[in-house]
C-alpha cells in the first residue's frame, strides 16, 4: 500500500500548524519546512479547511492553523479524507472494475479485512501523538 502525496503533505502541514499553535502560519512557510510547491499545498490546504481541520485567514497577517485540537484529529480521518477516491485494488470500485472473477475471488475480502486493520491503526493515533514530546520535529518545524 502507497499514501498518496496529498494524504502525506496533509500530515506534515498539520504536524507544522500543531508545533506553531501559537500563531498563524503561512503558506510559504509551510511549503519551505515541508519541501512541498505552494501549489500542491494550496490544494491539499483548501481540502483540510474544507473539512475543518484548518482555519484559513486571507488578507494581510493571513495564513492558517488548526481548527480543532490536536488531539481531537487523528491519522486515520486525515488519511480517508484523501484516499478516499483511490480504490485500494481494481474490484473495490464500485463496477468492480474489469476483473473476470470478482464475483467468486476470496481475495478482495481477505485485502478489506487488511484495509480495515490499517485504518483501525491509524484511528488509534492522534496528532498530538505524533508532535507531542517530538524534539527532533520541532527542531525542523517551530518558527522562532
Amino acid at each position: 500500500m502507497r499514501l498518496t502525496t496529498r494524504t502525506n503533505l496533509a500530515m506534515r502541514t498539520l504536524m507544522f500548524c500543531a508545533l506553531n499553535a501559537d500563531r498563524t502560519v503561512r503558506t510559504a512557510e509551510v511549503a519551505e519546512r515541508c519541501n512541498a510547491s505552494e501549489n500542491h499545498l494550496g490544494q491539499v490546504i483548501n481540502t483540510l479547511g474544507h473539512q475543518g481541520l484548518i482555519r484559513t485567514v486571507r488578507g494581510r497577517g493571513g495564513g492558517i492553523r488548526l481548527a480543532r485540537d490536536p488531539a481531537n484529529i487523528n491519522v486515520g480521518e486525515v488519511t480517508r479524507i484523501f484516499e478516499a477516491d483511490s480504490a485500494f485494488a481494481e474490484c473495490f470500485q464500485p463496477d468492480g472494475g474489469s476483473c473476470p472473477i470478482v464475483s467468486v475471488c476470496r481475495l478482495r475480502g481477505v485485502l478489506s479485512s487488511a484495509l480495515e486493520a490499517f485504518y483501525d491503526t491509524l484511528d488509534r493515533v492522534s496528532l498530538d501523538d505524533l508532535v507531542r514530546d517530538n524534539m527532533g520535529l520541532a527542531r525542523m518545524f517551530v518558527l522562532r
